[in-house]
């Protein structure tokens, strides 16, 4: 994609930067944000630019990093679930409880891993190696394994479906089962399902109308599948250099990867720090 914007008209925009966590914060082989990064932030705060989370996590699961700072919001669970720096929720949309019902019926056929993501903590339906390895590459631990008939459906905010590519395809869960749901996938071997219209772009609004800032005044970085929505809507969208291609494709900009001083780059490039 061509830039059309001047660096010194980017420069005097930006006003908020927005930042998806694994692989674009925190990088997959230490499992900690690089120091560059933390000093890009830094620099960011100093300009008067407000810094803003949008990932897949949940509120509890960004509280497991280590030495993550703070920030100015919070997009949380794709979108779902927004939160301001004091903690207050400005935005919650929740899976109906009867897709979740539909599901359920669904899953006594065709047995399948389930994560349920809730506002306070997560569960899975069960543990299989996949799962294991999912969870190990964000260094965390697996969640309490808990029977998909036990699971509350009561204030699910995601949903963590370990099904790869062909069986996604083949079930079509969201159209058969959760029509009032959408998927999106970051990972071959699992997709989240969020309820419909919740994306980490109708997260940016719903931050900066609360922050009073205008949507050509964003800049956004990610690397995942679920990333290219807010990449696009952004006023700046910025793909690291370990993202997919598909990722890249959709970005103003790429950036080297998390590992290489990606952000720090990226904000320098723009003449932002």
């Amino acid at each position: 994609m061509v830039m059309l914007r001047s660096v010194y008209s980017i420069t005097c925009m930006v006003k908020a930067v927005f930042f998806d966590i694994d692989g674009t914060l925190v990088s997959f082989n230490t499992h900690k944000i690089p120091q560059s990064t933390l000093n890009a932030i830094g620099l960011l705060r100093d300009k008067g630019i407000k810094v803003f989370i949008a990932t897949g996590r949940s509120w509890r699961q960004m509280q497991e990093l280590k030495d993550f700072p703070a920030f100015d919001g919070y997009i949380t669970l794709n979108g779902s679930c927004c939160i301001t720096d004091a903690h207050e929720i400005i935005y919650s949309n929740c899976i109906p409880e009867e897709d979740l019902s539909r599901l359920a019926e669904f899953h006594k056929n065709t047995q399948f891993p389930i994560e349920f993501v809730y506002a306070e903590h997560e569960t899975m339906t069960e543990c299989t190696p996949t799962v294991a390895a999912a969870w190990a590459r964000v260094d965390m631990p697996v969640p309490p394994i808990v029977p998909i008939q036990e699971c509350s459906t009561e204030g699910v905010y995601q949903l963590g479906i370990f099904l790869n590519r062909e069986k996604e395809a083949e079930y079509d869960i969201t159209r058969n089962i959760m029509p009032n749901c959408e998927s999106m996938r970051w990972s071959p071997d699992f997709f989240d399902i969020i309820p419909k219209g919740s994306r980490k772009s109708l997260g940016i609004d719903k931050i900066i109308a609360h922050y009073g800032i205008h949507l050509e005044e964003t800049m956004a970085f990610g690397d995942g599948g679920n990333d290219i929505d807010m990449i696009t809507h952004a006023g700046i969208g910025v793909a690291m250099g370990n993202a997919g291609d598909e990722v890249k494709a959709a970005a103003d900009h790429v950036t080297t990867s998390v590992d290489e001083y990606g952000i720090f780059n990226a904000l320098a490039h723009f003449g932002i720090i």
